[in-house]
């Protein structure tokens, strides 16, 4: 028996170009409903959690936290690229900026400056229950690495002090 016969049949039961075009239709369609209903077979297959992590801005000077203040940030939708993202700013609050000084006697001390501050920035978002790896945009949260913490109207570059995830 032929792959192809004299008709261009394949098998004998379906021509060649019927099946390419029948294949074109079926990944158009699936295409679609991967669009339509791709985000609630995600959440179906892993449900979400919602994750906090807490970013510090080490060290700001006085005109950026004058200027984080007016902005009150609380509420802000997170910004990556050109895109929002599921997360959000829903608390910011300042604490000293602790330094370490030489003493004249040559001992190392801890030092509030008076006048930079660090910025915490407590951010809230959704994540799949059982992620190794959970982002916000393209960015992974980890306690220790850098985050970019961008909304429509600031952006700057802050360090991970804590995540957790679930309740």
């Amino acid at each position: 028996m032929k792959i192809v016969n004299e008709k261009g049949k394949l098998f004998g039961i379906i021509n060649v170009v019927d099946l390419l075009i029948l294949i074109a239709v079926i990944a158009i369609a699936g295409a679609i409903g991967m669009q339509l209903f791709g985000q609630k077979i995600n959440d179906a297959v892993s449900p979400q959690v919602d994750i906090t992590a807490e970013v510090v801005i080490i060290g700001t000077a006085p005109r950026l936290v004058d200027e984080i203040i007016r902005q009150d940030l609380v509420g802000e939708r997170l910004v990556a690229g050109n895109e929002y993202m599921n997360a959000t700013v829903t608390d910011v609050w300042l604490e000293d900026y602790v330094m370490q000084a030489i003493r004249d006697d040559g001992v190392i001390v801890d030092a509030t400056d008076p006048s930079k501050k660090d910025v915490v920035v407590q951010i809230k978002s959704k994540v799949a229950k059982d992620t190794p790896s959970p982002k916000i945009g393209s960015q992974e949260l980890r306690a220790g690495k850098t985050f970019i913490l961008k909304t429509q109207t600031f952006e700057c570059s802050a360090t991970i002090r804590y995540v957790e995830i679930g309740e």
